[in-house]
């Protein structure tokens, strides 16, 4: 009578409207994520209208730019700077008849004779944002060219904290996903120390898509992290598809947290399946607005995407679980447990070699791209960490099969009991079966922990992987005929080391000078520490020399933009070369100053 109960009970549960609500969920989740059409990655400028360096006759009426694939617009797409150098209004830029792969804003009337600079910038399907600039003449060429600042630049702080964002959202679905799946098939008898890595998951993951969210303007725009709580920002970032993405992913933990109370009162089989819905509507988040919803076979890729991930958070996110329970628990795990999550993750590395292979061929194209372009080396990186973990799971595994043997071994017990002879020692016993087991199981918690901290890593890589350049893609945009470059023409980068002998008091200060010709000028510098990371000073001083015609010294007057210093009021009045001066001081007392040659034209 009781099981007939319980039966009925997972009737009920398979239509309940718990399990309706996850359905349509996830229903509006892919029509609202996939409703799009397919697009490239990383749009490479095709075509201009004007062409980059053309004089024309009459000034044109519009701005049209043509991409490779379809790409998203900004309020701020365009900005045009006329021969004075003063930014020349135009309308907010919309597609060109309905294309999603053109971009057009309307131009005035009245421009002026001489050399127009249009900077652009814009977002590819994938969620990365693309820029460049070109320029064009109204009549004839001004004798100089004007000389924009660099706002469509990225930021490096935006894209410090945007970058770090979505790696702890990785790290933040594996732990979760993992932790959910690893009690939901493997069956832990004590699930006490599971709780704390899925509330940890669950804050950070929700904590990180929310700041995602909410830097996802300025990271398109290349503004500051500053500008990241205007309001008015939000309407663009939620018509777009990252941002659809990241909302949805909001929406999905905050459900899930609603629906927790009323799935805890359902049978078994209606809470896995209600996880599972859950965890491929926020595989789904990803794979839609990253590498996979652009590029060819984008159906085949975003299914593959999704299973990459889920598998990738059932293994590492499952080895912390695992992890946890061999040590945490008030009991060790049974064997059956072990053995289950090493089938599981058995599973998991298959579908991981699979979908990798797939998604390598992808990205690649060519085999000559896994060595030459940064795509390929970035992914020769992962597969060469990813070997290590197979390595640290294969013994795992090793270890695993130890442990299970005491079990096999007592199970086959009872059948020697009718056995001539005399019965076994307790003690004897003790030592063959009790002794080996916690030796296999100390071996067991150090490969698991071997291999938590090299999947660490490996998300580490795969985060830098997601937002590099494809070599497919880059492939495909060396061979369009605009210059994907990411400043204004005629820009100068300089990168200039420091050291003023102290612990700590050395690296490098990236400097880029736009346009680097005789005139106004932006300067614009970062300062990178000792082991490559973004470093705060509190001065830095610029200052410039003309040794032959006795001019200077100029000072560039650098102010602290909030992680990086600029100024766009460096005025350079001659031609020749310049001795560049640049002071760095990392303390109230350290400070040195380097010297460089800079060329300055017409």
């Amino acid at each position: 009578m009781e099981r007939r109960r319980d039966g009925a009970a997972g009737g009920r549960g398979g239509g309940s409207p718990v399990l309706r609500a996850w359905v349509l969920l996830g229903t509006l989740l892919v029509l609202l994520l996939a409703g799009a059409a397919p697009a490239g990655a990383h749009a490479a400028l095709r075509a201009s209208d004007p062409e980059d360096g053309s004089v024309v006759r009459t000034a044109p009426t519009h701005i049209t730019l043509t991409f490779t694939e379809s790409v998203g617009l900004l309020e701020d797409s365009f900005r045009i700077y006329g021969p004075d150098n003063r930014r020349v209004h135009m309308e907010e830029p919309e597609h060109a008849a309905g294309a999603a792969d053109t971009a057009r804003a309307a131009l005035p009337r009245d421009l002026d004779e001489g050399t127009y600079t249009v900077a652009w910038r814009v977002v590819s399907a994938d969620s990365h944002p693309v820029s460049g600039a070109f320029t064009f003449s109204v009549g004839k060429p001004s004798p100089t060219p004007p000389a924009a600042p660099q706002d469509h630049a990225e930021h490096p702080v935006t894209k410090s904290l945007y970058d770090t964002g979505r790696y702890l959202a990785y790290i933040a679905a594996a732990l979760l996903i993992g932790t959910a799946a690893f009690a939901a098939l493997c069956r832990p008898p004590d699930t006490g120390p599971l709780r704390a890595p899925l509330l940890f998951g669950w804050w950070t993951l929700l904590v990180t898509t929310a700041g995602l969210l909410v830097l996802r303007a300025p990271y398109e725009k290349g503004a500051s992290p500053s500008t990241a709580l205007d309001v008015s920002t939000f309407p663009d970032t939620l018509s777009g598809r990252p941002g659809m993405a990241l909302l949805a992913r909001v929406l999905l933990l905050l459900t899930a947290a609603l629906l927790l109370p009323v799935l805890r009162r359902r049978t078994p089989r209606t809470r896995v399946t209600a996880g599972g819905i859950l965890s491929v509507s926020l595989a789904l988040t990803w794979a839609s607005a990253e590498h996979a919803s652009a590029g060819i076979q984008v159906p085949v890729a975003m299914t593959s995407s999704v299973l990459h991930l889920l598998a990738m958070a059932a293994w590492l996110g499952g080895l912390t679980a695992l992890l946890l329970t061999l040590h945490r628990a008030k009991t060790p795990p049974p064997h059956d447990t072990v053995a289950r999550f090493s089938r599981l993750a058995f599973t998991s590395v298959t579908v991981l070699v699979v979908t990798g292979a797939y998604q390598s061929w992808r990205g690649l194209g060519s085999w000559s791209s896994l060595t030459g372009t940064a795509y390929g080396r970035t992914l020769a990186v992962k597969l060469a960490a990813t070997v290590f973990l197979l390595l640290a799971a294969a013994l795992s595994r090793r270890w695993t099969a130890l442990l299970a043997r005491p079990a096999a071994a007592e199970e086959r017990q009872p059948a020697l009991v009718g056995a001539p002879g005399p019965p076994p020692e307790p003690r004897t016993t003790h030592v063959t079966t009790a002794e080996p087991e916690t030796l296999h199981r100390r071996a067991l918690r150090r490969s698991v922990l071997a291999e938590v901290v090299v999947a660490v890593a490996v998300l580490l890589v795969t985060t830098v992987l997601t937002g590099t350049l494809p070599s497919r893609a880059e492939a495909e945009a060396a061979k369009a005929p605009a210059p994907q470059v990411a400043g204004l023409p005629g820009a100068q980068a300089l990168t200039v080391p420091y050291d003023t002998g102290t612990p700590g008091g050395s690296g490098t200060v990236q400097l880029t000078m736009d346009p680097g010709r005789v005139g106004e000028n932006g300067l614009q510098a970062v300062v990178f520490g000792p082991q490559g990371a973004l470093s705060f000073v509190p001065e830095l001083r610029v200052t410039f020399t003309l040794p032959s015609k006795d001019v200077g010294p100029i000072d560039a007057g650098l102010t602290d933009r909030g992680g990086y210093w600029a100024t766009n009021d460096l005025t350079l009045p001659l031609e020749g070369t310049w001795t560049m001066r640049l002071t760095v001081r990392v303390s109230d007392i350290d400070q040195v100053t380097v010297e460089r040659g800079v060329r300055v034209g017409r």
